[in-house]
């Protein structure tokens, strides 16, 4: 008979409506305020709804809220180490008060959920960033989101599911709690460890897996993160498919693959002892837990924001209470005399090891360099090179910023010729007053409005730089959290390439032809950058461009010559 443990709490929670109770939902929630949910939001909302998240029923409220980033616990004491908050705007949040039903729906409109509001509070970003990630630093993706992307009022509340979120990419392996329960008891499976990962699988992670699945006696389930991971990371869809191919390295009948669709904070410890609860409510008995489980990586010091062992200390302290097995695991390296992987700790002094960084395979990647075979399967690197072809086949985007009158549109006009004499690669110009024209025009010069009509540039930019092409783009972009949004649409599409050009306002002012600053200067124009707007510099641009001493031809040339040195053009 299968053993499996008991869900998180108890009980296996499932807010899912039946069809008649959804279908009068559907007609009382055309009355009520709807929310679009944001990508992490709608990860959440999913495993809240199937029971991933159990025993939460909804948007945890303040109280709950406060005690998880104080204790790592519920209210009413039990272990959770998360906020799992619904993050909206100040402006939706003033007309929404407690009592209140709101619509909760995805990107196309369709309604997933109903939440009846019991909480709203302000959110103290800060709070939240140092108890959960232990830093109040914007190199940890989860704090930028939290900076940079979340609302600052959450709204807490029990949810009623209304329909499924829609995937139209492998069904047949993303199972519920549920779903996955049903089928390891129908597999007859005992024990089960689970695997949780953000990254293609290579032959270390292989052996990892292999030996903890042998260590406890236990079938093993590939359980891969397809929700939101770090910025940077390959493509889910990339990753699956070599996930697919790795199962026929494993003895028939002993490993699953099932797909998870949460969303990473990327809070090692913490995310760890989260990540174990999960397994436990999808019927887990062990969970593999290895070397800076769901760490993000360096702080802006240059230091690791958590210690390699720290996420298995915890797990460890919790165990009693997790009612899940830890199975650690450190780095395994491969011992070239044995041609065989073997956990670092179990190397002698006189072995000779070789090893690929996960920077390094990127590397490799990017340049089209060999990857040997004892590092990873071959089908899982033909794989990776279908999508992420070296960097002189990508596209890339070159995103010109400064301001008015310093040069920008020159330079631009002057790179776009040098392509198009080249030959070589399709290219497209978005410069600022075309963009204004032909797809902006309805836009004015608030600071609002201004944000819009990058972000429609970056919008149009990643899709270019997606399909292979060559994106110039020539804004003012003044404001440092636009050109950060814009830049985190198109790397991971291809390349970005922030140009400055730093020409003082004393040389624009002196060559405006429009008289846009002098008008400015009079009040007639308002809102101006540089005048009366700020313009935010750059802190670290792959190139700064001062046109005061240099001609356009100049600074194209210098442009391609960078290009040439990150690998972007041959």
């Amino acid at each position: 008979m299968t053993s499996l443990i008991k869900p998180h709490g108890g009980e296996l929670k499932n807010l899912y409506l039946s069809p008649d109770e959804a279908s009068k939902e559907r007609e009382r929630a055309k009355n009520y305020p709807s929310w679009d949910l944001t990508h992490r939001q709608l990860c959440d909302v999913e495993l809240l709804l199937c029971g991933g998240f159990s025993p939460l029923d909804g948007f945890l409220n303040e109280k709950d809220y406060l005690s998880v980033l104080d204790n790592m616990r519920l209210a009413n004491g039990i272990l959770w180490t998360m906020p799992i908050t619904l993050d909206v705007s100040v402006d939706f949040a003033a007309n929404i008060s407690t009592g209140d039903e709101i619509a909760l729906r995805d990107e196309e409109g369709v309604l997933i959920a109903t939440m009846k509001v019991s909480d709203k509070w302000t959110v103290d970003k800060k709070n939240e960033a140092i108890k959960t990630y232990g830093a109040d630093d914007e190199n940890h993706p989860a704090v930028s989101y939290l900076y940079n992307d979340a609302g600052n009022v959450n709204l807490g509340g029990e949810l009623k599911g209304v329909e499924l979120p829609t995937h139209y990419d492998f069904n047949g392996l993303r199972n519920t709690p549920a779903e996955l329960r049903a089928a390891v008891q129908k597999k007859g499976w005992r024990k089960v460890v689970a695997f949780q990962t953000r990254n293609p699988m290579h032959r270390a992670h292989q052996e990892l897996t292999f030996r903890a699945a042998q260590q406890v006696e236990a079938n093993l389930l590939i359980h891969p993160v397809v929700g939101m991971t770090k910025p940077g990371d390959i493509d889910h869809y990339s990753r699956v498919r070599c996930y697919q191919h790795i199962l026929s390295q494993y003895p028939a009948q002993t490993t699953m693959l099932s797909l998870l669709p949460i969303a990473m904070r990327m809070a090692g410890p913490r995310e760890a002892v989260w990540h174990a609860i999960i397994r436990k409510n999808y019927g887990c008995t062990h969970f593999i837990v290895g070397r800076d489980h769901a760490g993000p990586g360096k702080n802006s010091q240059g230091d690791d924001f958590y210690g390699p062992y720290d996420a298995q200390y915890l797990v460890k302290k919790y165990k009693d209470e997790l009612e899940i097995d830890m199975v650690p695991f450190e780095a395994m390296v491969y011992v070239e005399d044995k041609a065989e992987y073997h956990p670092i700790s179990e190397v002698k002094e006189n072995e000779s090891v070789l090893n690929i960084s996960g920077t390094e395979f990127r590397r490799r990647l990017q340049e089209g360099l060999e990857i040997p075979s004892w590092f990873s399967f071959p089908e899982v690197v033909a794989e990776l090179r279908k999508t992420h072809p070296p960097k002189h086949k990508q596209g890339f985007t070159i995103f010109f910023t400064g301001l008015s009158g310093s040069g920008k549109s020159t330079i631009a006009n002057a790179l776009l010729v040098k392509f198009l004499e080249a030959g070589n690669r399709r290219v497209t110009l978005l410069d600022g007053d075309l963009v204004r024209k032909h797809l902006s025009s309805e836009l004015g010069f608030s600071k609002e409005h201004r944000n819009i009509n990058i972000e429609r540039i970056g919008y149009v930019a990643s899709e270019i730089t997606k399909n292979g092409g060559i994106a110039i783009c020539a804004p003012i972009a003044p404001y440092k959290a636009t050109r950060r949004k814009v830049r985190e649409m198109i790397t991971s599409n291809g390349g970005f390439i922030e140009v400055h050009i730093a020409t003082s306002i004393e040389v624009c002012e002196d060559r405006d032809r429009k008289g846009l600053y002098a008008k400015a200067r009079a009040g007639i124009i308002k809102e101006f950058t540089g005048i009366s707007d700020p313009y935010e510099t750059p802190e670290n641009p792959e190139i700064k461009i001062d046109t005061t001493d240099c001609t356009p031809d100049e600074a194209a040339q210098r442009i391609i010559l960078k290009l040439e040195k990150l690998g972007f053009i041959k």
